[in-house]
């Protein structure tokens, strides 16, 4: 079974160590050969090759030691038996008795035998294969290995089309780190278990369409091994939120106080606050500078706009608020500090959910405290701030920083960027593979605090809040995209949400 990344690929997420652990159990308690596993998996790779691109002909096969190169090895016989012009470099040498070496001895035994590599030989390839390096990568790559990685990219660079096998080289299945260099493949086909580190950080960048074949593995091998993660679903709203009465009324749907907007940020705290209404809270209000307050009411009448300069006014705001959202443009000088100190130190009228994002998390930094009835979602340099390290550590390996950020701060964690992740009160994490590099822009975190917030206010979970207002979010961006990526601004967001709430 063999699924492309625009239709439905599994949910479960694995790291590399799992997944040779369902290859182990496969082979033991299936009955299954490794060779035979590794005939599949090269059979699979050349039917998508035959189905993707049904007019290129000449096919290079880069192998290396190990079963990635003998899914290579299987692929380039099964080419050369249906007649496309096959040639094979292997780096690396497979190890004797090896399910590789066996693959290797029946390509030869129809003709075909590996040459040495240089950085020439790919030039005029029309599909190259990427065989060299599986998921047992951890060190930076070096020497021939980095040689042969650039000139895969140098000939797509030139109109070679490129499909790993399992995962591009140089690529780290656990975390989506670059390994110094990786493959730019325009396909990758991963088989047995869906590697996590292929969906977030650079692995989207690198992988291209995903496609993926179980290799007839049978059910019984997956229910032993729990997921290392999994990909969020699209889900449908009124499975979260119950579909409205005819009797209702605005108090039904919750209260958002959004805390933020200091002097010449105050369309942060208003995209916010816009983004909560059109995602169905009730009532909407803003704590701002004075300065603001005229303007945003203004231009957006829905929201109830307060102009903030002391703490008694904001106890009164804090009073009616069901939901808080508070980072959105609040800046970190002494205004912001004494908001932020009176809503997350001292002691609220009652328990009141908590969306904390922007310089909120910011301030949160340098005076950490930890509770369970906030969602923090920290960009990441926000999440590098947080935790004491730099945004390159956060980015080689987020499921470590989203991990170690619900240990320290506590609550639910939403660390965003391409491939956006969620960890849940159940230490559970969860990969957005929506969403488009248009979003790359100024005040897209606003919009997604306050769609937050506006789930929040309608008595979802927090969990199921971070989880829904993330896909919400990405959603929306890519209906928004569809006129193109590039100029996306966050507003444009906000009338689409409308259309995905129902």
């Amino acid at each position: 079974m063999s699924i492309n990344k625009n239709e439905n690929l599994p949910y479960d997420l694995y790291k590399a160590e799992q997944v040779r652990e369902l290859d182990r159990l496969a082979i033991e308690h299936e009955n299954i050969p490794g060779q035979g596993l590794m005939e599949r998996a090269g059979s699979a790779a050349f039917e998508e090759v035959r189905r993707r691109w049904p007019d290129k002909r000449r096919v290079g096969v880069l192998c290396g030691a190990g079963n990635n190169g003998g899914d290579g090895f299987v692929l380039a016989r099964l080419a050369h038996e249906a007649g496309y012009n096959v040639s094979v470099w292997q780096l690396g040498d497979s190890t004797v008795g090896s399910d590789a070496e066996a693959a290797y001895e029946k390509m030869r035994s129809v003709g075909i035998t590996a040459g040495v590599f240089n950085r020439h030989v790919l030039l005029g390839q029309e599909i190259i294969i990427d065989a060299l390096l599986g998921t047992g990568l951890s060190g930076e790559i070096k020497g021939a290995w980095l040689e042969a990685i650039t000139a895969v990219n140098t000939a797509r660079g030139k109109g070679s089309v490129v499909m790993a096998l399992d995962i591009p080289s140089g690529l780290n299945a656990n975390t989506g780190a670059v390994l110094g260099a990786s493959v730019i493949a325009d396909c990758c086909i991963t088989f047995i278990g869906m590697k996590q580190g292929m969906f977030t950080g650079a692995g989207q960048d690198y992988c291209g369409d995903i496609i993926f074949s179980n290799l007839d593995v049978s059910a019984n091998v997956y229910e032993s091994i729990e997921p290392a993660a999994r990909r969020l679903r699209q889900p449908d709203v009124e499975s979260v939120i119950q579909p409205r009465k005819n009797a209702s009324n605005k108090s039904d749907f919750g209260h958002v106080l959004v805390v933020g907007g200091d002097h010449g940020m105050s369309g942060a705290a208003r995209l916010a606050g816009e983004a909560a209404a059109r995602t169905g809270a009730g009532l909407i209000s803003l704590a701002t500078r004075q300065d603001h307050a005229a303007s945003i009411a203004s231009a957006v009448p829905e929201l109830m706009c307060h102009g903030v300069e002391d703490i008694k006014r904001l106890v009164l705001l804090l009073q009616r608020a069901t939901v808080i959202a508070i980072g959105p443009g609040l800046g970190q000088g002494r205004w912001a500090q004494i908001l932020f100190s009176a809503i997350v130190n001292n002691p609220l009228p009652r328990p009141i959910p908590m969306v904390v994002d922007a310089d909120a998390l910011n301030i949160l930094a340098g005076k950490p405290s930890r509770r369970d009835d906030w969602i923090l979602t920290p960009h990441p340099g926000e999440a590098a701030r947080m935790l004491g390290i730099t945004v390159e550590e956060i980015q080689d390996d987020r499921f470590h920083a989203i991990t170690e950020l619900q240990k320290k701060y506590g609550g639910v964690v939403v660390l965003k960027g391409s491939g956006t992740l969620v960890i849940n009160s159940q230490n559970e994490i969860a990969v957005c593979c929506s969403g488009n590099p248009g979003m790359a822009s100024g005040g897209m975190g606003d919009v997604l605090t306050g769609i937050i917030a506006g789930l929040l206010a309608q008595g979802v979970s927090l969990d199921n809040a971070a989880s829904l207002g993330v896909c919400l979010h990405a959603g929306a961006g890519d209906l928004a995209a569809r006129d193109g990526q590039r100029g996306l601004l966050a507003s444009d967001l906000i009338p689409v949400l409308r259309h995905i709430m129902g």
